[in-house]
């Protein structure tokens, strides 16, 4: 069948071998897991908030009216052989899978690797951090505790702070008024059948647009914008893929057995008229919480209709511009670059110190977030006040960031005058030598070449100017200015003419390829699998 020498060319494909590829791998493994443990949950879980005196074997709950939920998922724990590990697993893969999606996301914006042609997958990978993070709170409220009560209290809240149409999602999500009857079993649909079959779909999409745009890799020996090459699929990039899947089955098995995670039974049945101290959510959701904690009080009257900015900015207004930058970003760079060439080569972050910077800044920003949305907790354990906190972390979340930026631009161009000294003098040995006029100083020898073509392989454009005296557009007046912003600020290198024959080699675009420069293939590898453009 012609599926046979399809399978063949794919089994041939080469993958670069680079640590920070395998988060996207963790990723995927993990989800792998999830779906594993989460088939044998269904199996023992009851989605529904039917109210019955508990009678089951965790005897401090015993004659308390609990949920069949709730009952359930506590049978799970202390009544099912195997079911305590398999929930704890199941916990810890969601807080890696979600971790390995954000880590991954990282790289791959720091090291550019979103540009053209891949603009679509890095949407498609901002798409599955937010299906995952709205899976991961489904299957977190499913068990009705009092924790992810108190997180479905503030769902609703937020909910409502949406002007005009806010009530009416309140009641669809709930099934009436909250807390409703159905929201467990609406959720459950949704984190054991929709939410996992889109991102099922996703996964292979994005799998395949991997395959078939080929994989990034690093200016190092031999590769070039015009080639990709590494250790082919199968068998050696399949064993060490294997390997790293039972790697992070195993690990998850070595936390779910021994690190303890959502006890539920100690924080009894939920309770719409409880709450619980010292509440915080997962990591992922965490920027939420501490955004409202810091918002202050603020609301208006339009029309009828109240608008309370203190929830509506804070739990709708931010989580939506976060993702609306997240995918607009590509396009902007782009915009901003005003060239529609394709890139396969990583980026090194130094050599991009705005987009570096914006993207520490970034981070700095969700972990002021995240930290403030603890801050009943730091003020206990550190005997801090509260209010005083409350300001420090308003004014870190304005600060922060923009000091962040700066540091991190001159930590880049720091790390770029540490090139250029690089390849003028070489690295430092640990030999002394006597020179002429009776000193002393080390030694240094040239870099390797693997070293200076990695340094070499910077794709800056030049700074635009506006020059000339015909009449610019505003937009285009605006587009250069940034365009001037982002990429002035470079320590130029020391390169002879042929090393720029070297860097010109190196980053030509595959569509300016022509038959008399064929790309650089390993000569004599018999392992390592190469591939054009």
């Amino acid at each position: 069948m012609p599926l046979v020498e399809a399978g063949r060319q794919f089994l041939r494909k080469a993958f670069p071998d680079h640590w920070s590829f395998l988060l996207g791998e963790i990723a995927l493994y993990t989800f792998v897991v999830l779906v594993l443990t989460g088939v044998f949950l269904t199996f023992f879980f009851s989605p529904s908030l039917e109210e019955h005196p508990y009678a089951g074997p965790y005897v401090p709950l015993q004659g308390t009216l609990v949920s069949e939920a709730y009952a359930s998922t506590v049978d799970l724990s202390f009544d099912v052989r195997g079911g305590l590990l398999m929930r704890q697993i199941h916990h810890w893969a969601a807080l890696l899978f979600l971790s390995a999606i954000g880590l991954h996301l990282l790289r791959i914006f720091f090291t550019g690797a979103f540009r053209r042609p891949r603009e679509g997958n890095w949407m498609i990978g901002v798409t599955m951090f937010a299906l995952a993070m709205f899976e991961g709170f489904c299957g977190y409220s499913l068990a009705d505790d009092l924790l992810s009560g108190t997180g479905l209290r503030t769902f609703e809240g937020i909910l409502l702070s949406i002007p005009v149409i806010g009530t009416y999602l309140t009641m669809f999500t709930f099934g009436g008024q909250y807390p409703g009857h159905d929201i467990v079993e609406r959720f459950y649909v949704l984190h054991v059948l929709l939410v996992p079959g889109l991102l099922i779909v996703l996964i292979a999409a994005h799998l395949g647009l991997v395959i078939y745009l080929k994989h990034t890799q690093w200016a190092e020996k031999d590769r070039t914008n015009r080639n990709v090459i590494g250790a082919p699929f199968h068998p050696r990039y399949t064993a060490k893929s294997v390997g790293l899947f039972f790697g992070v089955f195993g690990i998850l098995a070595v936390l779910g057995a021994t690190m303890q995670i959502n006890p539920i039974w100690n924080y009894g049945p939920y309770r719409p008229n409880k709450a619980s101290i010292d509440v915080q959510p997962d990591w992922y959701v965490g920027f939420i919480e501490g955004a409202l904690r810091l918002m202050p009080q603020a609301e208006t009257n339009l029309w009828g209709h109240t608008v309370p900015w203190d929830v509506f900015i804070p739990g709708v207004l931010i989580p939506v511009l976060l993702f609306a930058v997240l995918y607009a970003y590509p396009l902007f760079e782009r915009w901003v670059d005003g060239g529609g060439r394709e890139y396969h080569l990583c980026d090194r972050p130094r050599n991009q110190p705005v987009r570096t910077g914006l993207g520490v800044a970034g981070v700095v920003f969700y972990a002021v977030l995240l930290l403030a949305g603890a801050q009943d907790v730091v003020a206990y354990v550190f005997t801090l006040h509260m209010e005083a906190l409350t300001w420090g972390f308003r004014s870190g979340l304005i600060l922060f960031p923009v000091v962040a930026f700066w540091l991190t631009r001159r930590v880049c161009l720091g790390l770029q005058a540490q090139d250029r000294a690089r390849l003028r003098r070489g690295d430092e040995t640990d030999v002394v030598r006597r020179t002429a006029g009776g000193g002393y100083a080390l030694q240094h020898n040239p870099l390797p070449e693997e070293q200076e073509r990695l340094v070499l392989a910077r794709d800056l454009p030049r700074p635009l100017t506006l020059g000339g005296h015909m009449p610019v557009k505003r937009r285009e007046k605006v587009r250069r200015a940034l365009h001037r912003w982002y990429f002035r600020d470079r320590v130029p290198l020391p390169v002879t003419p042929e090393e720029r024959g070297t860097v010109r080699e190196i980053l030509t675009d595959p569509a300016e390829h022509s038959p008399e420069h064929p790309p650089v293939r390993e000569p004599g590898a018999r392992t390592p699998a190469a591939e054009d453009r």
